[in-house]
């Protein structure tokens, strides 16, 4: 098969095209070939190994310390059942699934498996292969971590990061809640912002959203939840503008911020998370059905072909794209 390796840490000219022996699967897998992914955040920081700050040594097990440790990145993909282990029963060759194989990479392959009981499940039928691969890394998270608080009706969350793949993710199921969500991003997405359900945009290049006077001014606390998708909004820089009761969750946080959030009391009833929830079969089986239901659209910026690789990387690198960047790979 052939599949976009790296086989050591850099640029975007890391990264190469080559062909690999094809997995096959175990008794309780599915292989799945592979009709698109997406080149992400995380896709970046394993090969550049550029990570939060203080997070060096935390994640080399993860990602390596002096060689990558997964040739193959991808943390996610959209295609059609190849093939199942003897054990397999409730998927067949020629069903369409997304699945989500996370800190274990391998979606920039034409072949990957997954085992059945893991985050696998049937493609949204509404959705494209190239649609359905651009809801999987921020619809799984946006739901990881939304899960964790009560949203509804009347309830205030603040976005910081709303245009990424995660920030356009959770706008959209904080919105469908009942949330009046308010999107931390740069002027030019307002207006993609807004199609997704924000009652509200600030534009970080003209407004700082945490400069808002801190309660002991007799200011009122502004947000029930705030989500930090940046990683520029730890807890004691937002703390004030969280009502009590309220959560704070941390998409992306620094060694700091993570110890704070492990070590923090619970400040006027405050939740603060780094870690998410859990998903599983369960959860990537609400994706599709959000999906379907048009609750949870794509977001896409571009779309890439496999050969082109080195040129989507070099996209992501730049920090501006909005939503997902599709790998088209069959």
């Amino acid at each position: 098969m052939r599949a976009a390796v790296i086989d050591r840490f850099g640029g975007p000219d890391v990264v190469a095209v080559v062909d690999r022996p094809r997995p096959e699967p175990a008794d309780g897998e599915l292989l799945v070939r592979v009709h698109a992914s997406t080149v992400s955040i995380a896709d970046h920081r394993l090969r550049t190994r550029e990570v939060p700050r203080g997070l060096g040594l935390v994640v080399g097990p993860a990602i390596g310390f002096r060689r990558p440790k997964h040739a193959v990145l991808g943390m996610e993909a959209a295609g059609v059942v190849e093939a199942v282990g003897s054990a397999v029963t409730r998927f067949a060759p020629g069903d369409e699934v997304i699945l989500m194989r996370g800190a274990r990479f391998g979606g920039h392959a034409e072949f990957v498996t997954v085992p059945e009981d893991g985050e696998v499940a049937r493609k949204p039928a509404n959705l494209s292969f190239e649609e359905a691969a651009a809801i999987v890394f921020g619809g799984h998270t946006a739901l990881r971590y939304l899960d964790l608080v009560e949203v509804g009706p009347g309830t205030e969350v603040l976005v910081n990061g709303a245009s990424g793949a995660v920030g356009t993710a959770v706008v959209q199921l904080a919105a469908r809640r009942g949330a009046r969500v308010t999107a931390v991003t740069s002027g030019r997405n307002a207006e993609l912002v807004r199609s997704l359900g924000a009652a509200h945009v600030i534009d970080y290049t003209r407004e700082d959203f945490a400069a808002a006077a801190p309660d002991s001014s007799g200011a009122e606390p502004r947000y029930d939840v705030i989500v930090e998708c940046v990683g520029n909004a730890p807890f004691g820089r937002v703390a004030h503008l969280i009502r009590p009761g309220g959560a704070l969750l941390l998409v992306i946080a620094d060694l700091p911020g993570m110890i704070g959030a492990a070590l923090r009391p619970r400040r006027r009833g405050i939740l603060v998370n780094q870690a998410g929830g859990r998903m599983g079969a369960e959860g990537m089986e609400r994706l599709t059905a959000l999906a379907e239901a048009g609750d949870l659209r794509p977001v896409i910026d571009c779309t890439y072909d496999l050969d082109d690789i080195v040129e989507a990387h070099r996209y992501v690198d730049t920090g501006r794209k909005r939503g997902s960047v599709v790998l088209r790979i069959a």
